[in-house]
């Protein structure tokens, strides 16, 4: 259990040290703290990201594009390592003021943009190109509605969870538990929806399945979080594995999924992307 002798200040300060994976870069303030411009390249996008779920979420949008034939999404992805701070540039700051990763630019027009957020990277995208969200306003709704759902989850999985069970400098049982019993009820309202549904959305493959892909897959496949899988029983949810393993057969998933990936074996890295031949000699079978 958490120390029961500390008492809140009236005012909290940041002087504490606070340990765990992230704790030497993590500060309560905004803004650069490094002056140095981004990498450029020629394509009508550039991406700015790591493979973390958030990111891997944009890099399968765009593969998943130009899968079905529309060049104009060909794209520049540039690794942004979260651990060494480098979203703290100026150059990184000017297209997301966040400070997380994904960013990109749309350069595909006469005045180029910033997008952030990798929930509106995905509408953004699929609106821009008319693939992946429905039309039809229900439908389009529904859809919406999934891709949303787990911009409000993820934080619990992967800020709550994967914290305190994984990354934290010590077990403390009320958060682990208090996180565990959200992440499963995540996963069993997927899998409820998947056990009537081929896909989030309905019948189709669209944003809501790349959203959540990359947050859920990693569970079923025992890669994310130490031993989270065996700790959640992940195995339950049936729907759920039956449906990452559909998705990740996908060529564009699989392409999608070692942009900006920057650990595990080598032909699974991809530091940079900026064209179909960087994938030669990559090994794009991920396990499942």
């Amino acid at each position: 259990m958490s120390d029961p002798t500390y008492t809140p200040p009236e005012v909290w300060s940041a002087d504490t040290v606070s340990g765990g994976k992230f704790a030497s870069i993590n500060r309560p303030t905004a803004g650069a703290r490094e002056d140095k411009d981004l990498p450029r390249g020629d394509n009508p996008f550039q991406l700015h990201s790591l493979a973390t779920p958030n990111g891997v979420k944009v890099t399968i949008m765009l593969e998943e594009l130009l899968e079905k034939g529309h060049s104009g999404a060909e794209y520049d992805a540039y690794t942004v390592n979260i651990g060494d701070g480098a979203q703290f540039t100026s150059g990184f700051v000017g297209i997301n003021p966040n400070s997380k990763i994904p960013a990109l630019i749309d350069a595909s027009g006469d005045t180029e943009f910033r997008l952030f957020e990798s929930g509106a990277i995905l509408v953004h995208l699929a609106e821009k190109f008319g693939e992946f969200l429905p039309t039809d306003p229900a439908a389009r709704a529904e859809v919406l509605s999934w891709v949303f759902w787990q911009v409000g989850t993820g934080p619990f999985i992967g800020g709550g969870f994967g914290h305190f069970y994984a990354y934290a400098p010590e077990k403390y049982e009320y958060p682990i538990n208090r996180y565990a019993m959200e992440t499963k009820r995540i996963f069993d309202v997927a899998d409820k929806r998947l056990a009537e549904n081929r896909f989030l959305g309905g019948d189709d493959y669209t944003i809501a399945d790349m959203a959540n892909f990359p947050w859920l897959a990693p569970f079923v496949a025992g890669t994310i979080y130490n031993e989270a899988k065996t700790f959640l029983s992940i195995d339950e949810y049936k729907n759920v594995a039956r449906w990452a393993r559909e998705i990740a057969a996908r060529p564009g998933v699989q392409r999608g999924r070692l942009v900006n990936k920057v650990w595990g074996d080598e032909d699974q890295q991809l530091l940079e992307r900026h064209s179909a031949k960087d994938f030669e000699g990559k090994n794009l079978d991920f396990t499942f």
